[in-house]
């Protein structure tokens, strides 16, 4: 089955780079026009939208903070009001914890990791829901983590703010799949991005991330278009019931 996005609006959240740029470029290849939030990367933001243009697509870059709630919701009104809709929700945007024990960890830490990878997509998903109810089909993707699987020591902010996102997202999907919305998790493994990077040095003790290829599933650590493919299956017709669900981008791995 050819999958289309033809004629479907999406807004992806934290799309100027790695693993969010891949799922707008993806998006845009499928026939979707792609709204693209940024916080502080105005010129890979741009880039992005050159791309995407270069499809044919429409494409706008917008700049917010998702843990600010009034910018949220100029975020969403903006994109409405520029493409006239809104059918696709991807909640990317994230950010790293310390990775300290509970005992060390500082409570501000938690709130604002929790804030950025819960609360915001909370406020986004309930702000696009309503235009979402229009579209006739909408479909809200939330980007995870294979953390939840494990939630090892010295990551809670993370495994808590990622496991919050995994209940909002069952509890959306139960709410409004009777206005036709789906809402799936994606949820990647160690992948080549700078976040992934810099984890891999942290973590991993490797100066290289592609180190780990030869210990990884199929040879290779997973790459952002990895993830980006889940996505465009998950909002495409080619889905026409897979809703709550979660698929780990691991490789097989746990």
């Amino acid at each position: 089955m050819k999958i289309s996005l033809e004629g479907r609006t999406a807004l992806v959240t934290g799309g100027s780079r790695g693993i969010g740029r891949a799922i707008a470029l993806s998006l845009a290849e499928a026939g979707a026009d792609v709204a693209v939030n940024y916080r502080r990367e105005a010129a890979d933001a741009e880039e992005v939208v050159g791309a995407i243009k270069a499809m044919g697509r429409k494409a706008k870059a917008y700049a917010a903070s998702v843990d600010d709630d009034a910018a949220c919701e100029q975020l969403i009104n903006d994109t409405v009001a520029d493409f006239g809709s809104l059918s696709i929700l991807v909640n990317n945007a994230g950010i790293a914890s310390r990775g300290q024990s509970v005992a060390d960890t500082d409570p501000a830490e938690l709130r604002r990791v929790v804030n950025v990878h819960a609360i915001a997509p909370f406020v986004l998903s309930r702000l696009a829901i309503p235009h979402l109810r229009k579209a006739g089909r909408g479909d809200i993707i939330m980007i995870s983590s294979v953390a939840t699987l494990m939630m090892s020591g010295n990551g809670v902010p993370y495994n808590m703010g990622k496991a919050g996102m995994e209940a909002l997202a069952r509890t959306i999907a139960k709410e409004e799949r009777k206005y036709g919305i789906r809402c799936n998790i994606v949820a990647p493994s160690l992948t080549v991005t700078e976040m992934g990077k810099r984890l891999s040095k942290a973590t991993r003790g490797v100066k290289d991330i592609h180190e780990l290829d030869a210990s990884s599933p199929f040879g290779r650590v997973s790459e952002p278009d990895d993830v980006a493919a889940a996505v465009v299956w998950l909002v495409s017709d080619a889905n026409p019931y897979a809703n709550g669900q979660k698929i780990n981008i691991d490789g097989g791995n746990f």
